[in-house]
């Protein structure tokens, strides 16, 4: 039996799903930027929100509330992990402008 209610479950499954899609689009709008690997981890997270939503009203508070601080961490670790990858795309563009004007 597959019991689905609307609860603090559904709406982080949601949030790390939206996160993982967004992952998924960064290779369409910014593909200097994507990695190989983001397609594996992406597919892992989307299937991780997807358990989450189904089966996350079995969850007491003090293991919701360790997935809230998991998908947070999740969340912000790999939002600073695409920045610095933008920011060291920029630098080697900036290198290659240099070199080439030397």
């Amino acid at each position: 039996m597959i019991n689905i209610g609307f609860g603090p479950n559904i709406l982080l499954g949601l949030i790390l799903g939206f996160g993982v899609i967004l992952l998924y689009f960064l290779r369409v709008v910014k593909p200097e930027v994507a990695r190989d690997e983001d397609i594996f981890f992406a597919t892992i997270g989307l299937l991780y929100s997807c358990i989450l939503m189904v089966h996350g009203w079995r969850l007491d508070p003090i293991l919701l509330f360790s997935q809230v601080l998991l998908i947070a961490s999740l969340l912000v670790a790999g939002w600073e992990n695409i920045r610095l990858r933008g920011l060291l795309a920029n630098m080697a563009k900036l290198k290659k402008r240099v070199q080439s004007s030397n």
